[in-house]
């Protein structure tokens, strides 16, 4: 049986579902540190390799896209829009006050509510779908560390996602669409996967991956064609790469066997070069919010859990 065998009944209930919403409760309930596989490879700069796998799976479900085209400014502002939500995320990991941050994330989708194309609510704060924007930061952890740093074990991949449990209820949202297990989750991603659309955000979202970069206004035509072909052959083969193929056939993103091989040979070599990058100064290693929580509590985290694990 499905774990989503509730999906569409409880998703169309688009009401806020809003859990130990006093300042005494968010005190105490429990956070993320450095002894984490979170903290460890959540900040980590490579993470950015995956910013259209995290962001396009999350709006290939109809509901969080029209949620977007409703309510954000994507379409006008689209790296201001990235720039605002993305520290906030990070501060609810790496900050002496997560639930805080927590708090402030889930009331930034307080009001964020609408109708999809069959005339159904959809709720932000529903915990179908707050979850499911949840579950992409965990798979952004899971995949990009697993594809682009080192593999990880199956114990660090069930650790880690025990941690998101952790992650997730700093944020005061109900659980109740969360699963209980990693091969749950497992589960849970694969149903999900297979209820994408092809989203007018996501496929506006994508344009530059089918037409090319756009070029910057004071580069002249003909350089910004030579300059631009390599860009635009990385970002058809490694950022594409990085998509599930679900998400490629709704916004029409071309893949075959040859750039697969190609996108698994840079993968291969970036896991290879996993011990250059952790000669690299921390602050070039991770994010600036994961940067300056690992300086505060005077850890250097280049040393820790770079075991290679066995799957």
């Amino acid at each position: 049986m499905s774990v989503n065998q509730d999906y569409e009944q409880s998703i169309r209930e688009a009401e806020p579902v809003i859990v130990d919403d006093d300042a005494d409760a968010a005190e105490a309930s429990p956070r993320l540190g450095a002894d984490s596989l979170v903290w460890k490879f959540y900040g980590d700069s490579r993470g950015i390799l995956g910013f259209q796998r995290l962001a396009g799976t999350e709006n290939c479900i109809e509901q969080l896209g029209q949620a977007v085209l409703d309510h954000s400014v994507i379409f006008d502002d689209f790296l201001g829009r990235a720039r605002r939500t993305g520290p906030p995320v990070m501060k609810t990991v790496y900050s002496t006050e997560p639930q805080k941050w927590g708090r402030t994330v889930r009331d930034f989708h307080r009001d964020i509510k609408g109708t999809i194309g069959d005339g159904s609510r959809y709720h932000a704060l529903n915990p179908e779908l707050f979850y499911w924007a949840h579950a992409t930061f965990v798979d952004q952890v899971l995949y990009i560390t697993d594809t682009f740093i080192r593999r990880l074990s199956y114990a660090e991949k069930v650790q880690i996602f025990e941690e998101s449990k952790v992650w997730y209820q700093l944020y005061g949202v109900s659980a109740r669409s969360q699963p209980q297990t990693y091969e749950e989750f497992l589960a849970y991603w694969d149903d999900m996967l297979n209820r994408f659309v092809p989203h007018k955000t996501v496929v506006y979202a994508t344009g530059y991956i089918r037409q090319g970069l756009p070029r910057p206004k004071k580069v002249p035509a003909p350089v910004w064609r030579v300059a631009s072909a390599p860009l635009n052959g990385f970002i058809r083969t490694i950022i594409v790469g990085t998509i599930p193929q679900q998400m490629r056939d709704v916004c029409g993103l071309e893949w075959d066997a040859k750039r697969e091989k190609r996108f698994q040979r840079f993968a291969a070599a970036m896991r290879a070069a996993n011990p250059v990058f952790n000669r690299l100064p921390l602050k070039w290693l991770y994010v600036p919010w994961a940067y300056q929580a690992w300086r505060e509590i005077g850890v250097d985290p280049r040393p820790l859990y770079n075991k290679k694990g066995s799957s």
